[in-house]
């Protein structure tokens, strides 16, 4: 393997400036990603405060116990007993298969981040995944695209959830997901590493009762080895070691949402637009209804001093919320401006490992975090990678093609030049002259015909219409014969764009990993994580 960066932009203009740490973005942060005396720093702040250590470890211990297992998970499970102990945390959505690559690249960056934070600071710096499972959207995790006839075809885990359950109280039937996800790792083409792959899905849902189960049991068979802890954000336990959390947000409910808007205001004021949608009556928090079977958002009805949700369905007085957080916390979760702040009181976080939207989010939440007079962590932005296969590789040399282009834009611009090129222009002016000309003949004949019979000039018309079509025909019969000519080069540009920019979109947000697997093996993961990956904001081209 060969590892290339590149300076390319984010794929969001406040993400881009956070990139170049730019003086106009640092006042929205308490620390910088790229300064080791920032993460000492933080680190100095982290030991003025108190976590729930012992608690939070016997939990992910327990947690963790149905899923791959390794020496040096337990030794990670020990390291966060430690005092003096830090952790590197990012999470992600529960996605079948483990949803797009850069789930999978945010693991890498947590993993990586750590080994060289523990090196830098000499102590011991666990990583930490945090599984979105209380999150309800389940069309964003069900499915997966596979390349099918020069596109990404979406392949849907075909189970209905009609109502908005928390993906980790999502059931998963395993004899249908082992059938949906064998026939997609065949449609990815059969190699040596096909039966494997599917040996790995199989005792991977073996382990799994729900969606989240099966995501849990994937990550941690390819990263086991690396130490990596997972928590689950929907799970009944975590949350009752949230509860004193849960109070807190309750009680402050009112300032946690000033808080943000007046961050948001200056944020507005900068020229950036926004990216947590809130106003003045916002709770940020959910209320799982069992009878409804379904995750509600609270809201704050000042003029009956009540949380109300979905209409006033259901609503709860403070001291009645109050009572649900000491007793029932399983009923309640985060939305995105509290769980920031929940993972942060858990978690001793030196770092939080953060994709394009998720730093303009964070800079919402300044003055959240000093409302609790504790400081944000270094949001470091993830590793953004881009694989690139050798055949791939082959064909931009081919069309002499800058890698850095095609990764911001796709090919389009060189695939139109090269479509100009190869046009007879002699042909078209052919072509032109004689639509013209027929044009011409029939405005004469038009005129002939409202002279001796107006009734006809609707069949006229109809006629010429069907003679410019008939033309139109030929001369796209006659372009597509060219490009049929063609066809080698025009390829290349086509499997280009399906490669590294399908649909238009970056590699990573399309493409699933087991797709890589079935070409390079289960070994692959290994191998990435071989690579001196640098923090630096820089984009990761990886020649395989």
């Amino acid at each position: 393997m060969e590892m290339l960066n590149l300076s390319l932009p984010a794929t969001n203009r406040f993400a881009s400036s956070y990139l170049e740490q730019s003086d106009e973005i640092l006042p929205f942060f308490h620390y910088r990603f790229d300064q080791k005396s920032d993460y000492q720093e933080r680190l100095n702040e982290l030991k003025n405060r108190s976590f729930p250590r012992n608690e939070v470890a016997e939990h992910i211990e327990d947690y963790m116990s149905k899923f791959p297992s390794s020496s040096a998970v337990k030794e990670s499970i020990a390291k966060l007993r430690e005092h003096n102990s830090a952790v590197i945390i990012g999470g992600q959505q529960a996605g079948i298969l483990t949803g797009p690559l850069y789930t999978i690249h945010k693991v890498i960056s947590i993993l990586k981040l750590s080994e060289q934070k523990e090196k830098e600071l000499g102590i011991p710096v666990v990583p930490v995944f945090w599984i979105a499972g209380e999150d309800h959207d389940y069309h964003e995790v069900n499915h997966v695209y596979v390349p099918v006839e020069k596109r990404a075809d979406k392949w849907t885990y075909p189970e209905r959830v009609l109502q908005k359950k928390m993906v980790t109280d999502i059931p998963l039937d395993r004899e249908v997901c082992l059938s949906w996800a064998k026939n997609l790792i065949e449609n990815f083409g059969e190699t040596d590493h096909t039966n494997s792959l599917i040996e790995f899905i199989e005792q991977s849902l073996s382990r799994a009762a729900s969606f989240t189960d099966f995501f849990a049991a994937i990550i941690m068979e390819l990263f086991k080895d690396e130490g990596l802890l997972i928590v689950d954000s929907g799970n009944k336990e975590l949350r009752h070691i949230e509860k004193s959390i849960f109070e807190q947000q309750i009680t402050h409910h009112d300032v946690i949402t000033f808080s943000l808007l007046e961050q948001q205001k200056e944020i507005n004021e900068k020229g950036y637009s926004l990216t947590i949608e809130a106003g003045e009556n916002s709770a940020n928090l959910f209320f799982y209804e069992p009878e409804l079977n379904e995750r509600i958002l609270l809201e704050f009805d000042r003029n009956k001093d009540m949380f109300v949700g979905k209409n006033g369905a259901i609503s709860f007085s403070k001291e009645e919320l109050l009572e649900i957080a000491l007793h029932q916390p399983e009923k309640l979760s985060n939305n995105v401006v509290t769980r920031p702040l929940t993972q942060d009181l858990l978690f001793p976080t030196l770092g939080f490992i953060a994709g394009p939207g998720e730093i303009a989010y964070w800079a919402e939440l300044k003055k959240v975090f000093e409302h609790f007079a504790i400081k944000m962590p270094p949001i470091v932005p993830r590793l953004n990678i881009t694989l690139l296969d050798r055949s791939i590789e082959t064909d931009l040399q081919d069309l002499q093609l800058d890698i850095k282009e095609v990764l911001s834009r796709g090919t389009s611009v060189e695939r139109e030049s090269f479509l100009e090129s190869i046009k007879d222009k002699e042909l078209e002016e052919l072509f032109s002259d004689t639509r013209e000309k027929l044009i011409q003949q029939y405005r004469e004949i038009e005129d002939k015909t409202a002279q001796m019979d107006r009734g006809l000039l609707p069949l006229l018309k109809k006629n010429e219409e069907i003679l410019i079509q008939q033309i139109g025909f030929m001369e796209s019969r006659i372009e597509d014969s060219i490009r049929r000519k063609h066809d080698v080069i025009l390829s290349k540009f086509t499997r280009i764009d399906l490669a590294l920019r399908p649909e238009g979109s970056p590699q990573e947000r399309i493409w699933n990993v087991f797709d890589y697997m079935n070409l390079y093996g289960l070994d692959l993961i290994r191998d990435l994580l071989t690579l001196p990956f640098k923090f630096d904001g820089q984009h990761k081209v990886i020649k395989l």
